[in-house]
């Protein structure tokens, strides 16, 4: 069996993945509550891989780097998902990671998933990695598309657009979590669109 595959992202509700460093805005856009934290601990203490790309993970690891100026980067929540068994698919890093649990992988992201999720025994996670989960989703890979949606938005600070560049897609919805009375997680089933003849 296939494990599933899910893309995680956090947006604003204009479409940005996070703010340019000018921002005020910080972790989360400062609307995180208690609910939103326990969720996500709970989400990532199930037991699962964690699929990142390059581009991603040195951000995490700066922010790591930078705990001090990014604190939100110690929520037990990302401790959760740093323990997890974790692929960087990369080209360009070096081995060893400073991460626990984690291995390069090189090649195309498709085919390293692809591979992935006829050999994990756990569900596969991505959080953020745009780029390649866009790809991933072309491709047929991704399953899940687990979106949060933060009461934002950032026309005048927004960067990543997240799903700018991406297929057209139809979505399933097959969760809708409201956190802390303001932030909603939707999760989707994501079909390629094709066009009706």
């Amino acid at each position: 069996m296939s494990a599933t595959y899910t893309f995680d992202v956090f947006m604003s509700l204009d479409g940005f993945a996070s703010i340019i460093p000018e921002g005020d805005w910080g972790g989360y856009w400062g609307k995180q509550g208690p609910e939103l934290l326990d969720h996500r601990l709970r989400t990532y203490s199930d037991g699962c891989r964690v699929v990142l790309g390059a581009t991603t993970f040195r951000e995490f690891a700066a922010m790591l780097a930078a705990a001090d100026e990014f604190p939100d980067v110690l929520d037990p929540w990302v401790t959760a998902m740093r323990q997890s068994p974790t692929t960087v698919v990369s080209t360009t890093l070096d081995e060893p990671l400073d991460w626990p649990d984690a291995t390069i992988t090189r090649g195309d992201a498709a085919d390293v998933v692809a591979a992935l999720k006829d050999e994990s025994d756990v569900p596969i996670r991505s959080h953020g990695s745009l780029s390649m989960n866009r790809a991933l989703m072309a491709a047929g890979l991704v399953d899940r598309v687990q979106v949060t949606v933060y009461p934002v938005i950032t026309g005048q600070t927004g960067a990543q657009p997240v799903f700018a560049g991406a297929a057209d897609f139809d979505l399933d919805l097959l969760e809708s979590t409201l956190l802390d009375g303001s932030i909603h997680e939707l999760v989707y089933r994501p079909r390629l669109h094709t066009r009706a003849d």
